[in-house]
């Protein structure tokens, strides 16, 4: 009986053995595969640190979830920078998240109704604007000193870009001409 357990601690010795040397060559391979991974532009992507105001271009936020995530990582108060095509965005949801992080809005697109009701009780002001340099300028003179100005749309942008890329490299120049 004391051979068949031995044996038995052998062999899950061995099992053990062979499980970790498969587990360590999958993590090897899975280190190496991330190694040459870059990530794709305009998602909470740094641009510019201006007059102590950091800009961050979230761009590739195009539906509230994604732009929850961004807001939910905001340790700074922050200008948000929101909009496009409205069309089946819940803001309901987002109401208590952008009451506790959000201090100003600038609102960008062709029709900025539904920003405007989701959360003009929420925060003290809002501006409407419809260019990116309007919204960025907007921005910029809202914005306070160890604040950040988040472009986070939580929307589609083919109002009036050509998608989230064409958003985002707007948004970069216009930060960078300030």
């Amino acid at each position: 009986m004391e051979i068949l357990a031995k044996q038995g601690r052998e062999s899950r010795t061995m099992a053990e053995a062979v499980a970790l040397r498969i587990h360590d060559l999958r993590k090897r391979a899975i280190q190496e595969s991330f190694q040459d991974f870059k990530q794709s532009g305009h998602r909470l992507e740094f641009v510019a640190r201006v007059r102590g105001v950091e800009y961050i271009d979230d761009a590739k936020a195009s539906n509230v979830n994604s732009t929850w995530y961004a807001l939910e990582n905001m340790t700074r108060p922050v200008v948000w920078i929101v909009g496009g095509r409205v069309k089946d965005a819940d803001f309901a949801s987002m109401r208590e998240l952008v009451r506790k992080k959000v201090r100003r809005i600038v609102c960008l697109g062709i029709d900025n109704r539904p920003i405007v009701e989701a959360f003009g009780d929420v925060v003290a002001e809002i501006a409407e604007t419809s260019s990116m340099q309007d919204a960025v300028q907007s921005a910029y003179l809202m914005a306070n000193e160890g604040e950040v100005v988040l472009l986070s749309p939580a929307c589609p942008s083919f109002d009036l870009f050509e998608s989230y890329c064409d958003k985002g490299t707007q948004f970069q120049k216009a930060v960078c001409e300030l």
